[in-house]
């Protein structure tokens, strides 16, 4: 097969993707945010703003309800995660999370504290605060959202037709559950998982 073939089946094969076409949305979502970013272009892991010859970096991400319905503690360690990998993919190091959770009673939080507390601990980025509201029924919520910094930015606007494009997967993890959650983190040791964010 040729690299045109190929690259035609990918286009075919991710068109046809729902998670791909669930992505293809958010740009409308975000979209009256364009005309407030002043010199932030908007659409890359983190929001990257300028500050004198670094980057400050912005990244905040929230969990489905359902996954942190079924798998709370994995929820929280998913929410400052993620957000770290975001940092790190944009050429950035973490130095703080802050937490969004919207909770009916005591039992859901502390499962999902306990899940941050531990992406806390391996990464070695600290919690320094956010936001809980107790809530009097339904499903907790929860985003979190991490700061760093980049000396040299890595950004997806700087690609150009040519380039060659990089996927990184640790491969040494494995499906959480029956659920399609890759997890290559929570059994890693803490050393490992920061030398891989540095």
């Amino acid at each position: 097969m040729t690299d045109a073939a190929r690259l035609a089946e990918l286009a075919s094969f991710l068109q046809s993707c729902p998670a791909v076409a669930e992505k293809a949305t958010i740009r409308t979502a975000y979209e009256p945010a364009a005309t407030l970013s002043g010199e932030v272009r908007l659409g890359d892991d983190c929001a990257a703003i300028p500050n004198g010859d670094e980057w400050l970096l912005f990244a905040a991400e929230g969990m489905l309800e359902s996954f942190v319905q079924a798998d709370p503690w994995f929820a929280g360690y998913s929410a400052v995660m993620v957000n770290l990998s975001d940092v790190a993919a944009m050429g950035g190091r973490p130095l703080a999370v802050v937490d969004v959770l919207w909770t009916p009673g005591v039992e859901t939080p502390a499962e999902i504290w306990a899940g941050m507390a531990a992406a806390s601990r391996a990464y070695g980025v600290p919690i320094v605060g956010g936001h809980t509201t107790k809530i009097s029924a339904g499903s907790a919520y929860l985003a979190a959202a991490v700061l760093g910094k980049a000396k040299r930015l890595l950004t997806s606007f700087d690609a150009k037709p040519g380039n060659d494009l990089v996927m990184v997967v640790d491969l040494r993890g494995a499906w959480r559950r029956d659920k399609p959650f890759w997890n290559a983190s929570v059994d890693a040791p803490s050393e490992r998982l920061r030398g891989d964010l540095a």
